[in-house]
């Protein structure tokens, strides 16, 4: 179990229970010191079964265990990316229970054609099927924040069958969304060279140029990088830290 965000080690001692080994990442080095403590005093017997890790979820590149399923308390400025470098990063974790603000979490599982559909939904798409599965009342933080949070499940599945690279599907989709209202022929013009070229790529894909990115599936959407990329070697960015909107 790789654990994001373990803080004071409430869920930590719930999940020893539970699970043969934790891996515990914490940004903050006063809490990751205090928490082999905490599970030396309050379980003993399975202090061995914790492996702390001090350092940012964000940057973590390797572990000493390969996670299997991941719970996670994440900073609402940064969930988003962090749960997709964690995705990105680590492919042996086939579940997860993410708890992440109540909006975030709604943008997380939007399904095309929702107004809230947008670049998570659809990278998020690219990695497993998320599901909303309950809400957590921010009277049982402290301090206690001014929004509500979300609690997300995600069951991995195989990507999209396509010739077009990560990379690649993810720069059409940052395209198609950095302006919601643009028709894909606008929004698509920079990556095929122009809104000529892009509606005849978007047609040879199946999709209508003038429609706009939020009613396209992350498989319509690796088809059009298909398309745009055909022949192309080109990586376009990195997916360890993917753009977010």
């Amino acid at each position: 179990m790789l654990e994001i965000g373990p803080g004071l080690g409430s869920l930590t001692l719930g999940l020893l229970e539970s699970v043969e080994r934790v891996l515990a990442v914490e940004i903050d080095e006063l809490l990751a010191d205090a928490l082999p403590a905490t599970v030396a005093q309050r379980m003993p017997a399975r202090a061995g079964a914790l492996t702390v890790i001090t350092g940012d979820a964000m940057r973590i590149a390797e572990l000493p265990h390969p996670p299997t399923v991941v719970v996670a308390n994440l900073p609402y400025n940064v969930s988003v990316p962090v749960l997709l470098h964690l995705l990105v990063t680590f492919d042996s974790w086939q579940r997860g229970l993410v708890m992440v603000q109540s909006e975030v979490a709604d943008r997380l599982v939007a399904k095309p054609g929702s107004k809230i559909y947008g670049v998570p939904s659809v990278k998020m798409a690219w990695f497993a099927s998320s599901t909303r599965v309950g809400t957590v009342p921010p009277t049982v933080f402290w301090p206690v924040p001014n929004v509500d949070s979300g609690l997300v499940s995600i069951i991995r599945r195989p990507p999209p069958e396509t010739s077009a690279s990560r990379e690649q599907v993810f720069a059409v989709i940052d395209a198609a969304f950095a302006q919601r209202r643009k028709m894909l022929r606008s929004a698509l013009s920079g990556l095929a060279g122009s809104s000529a070229a892009a509606s005849t790529l978007l047609e040879a894909a199946g999709v209508d140029p003038q429609t706009r990115g939020e009613v396209l599936d992350v498989h319509q959407f690796a088809r059009v990088a298909e398309q745009i990329f055909r022949g192309s070697d080109e990586q376009p960015g990195r997916g360890g830290s993917p753009r977010t909107r």
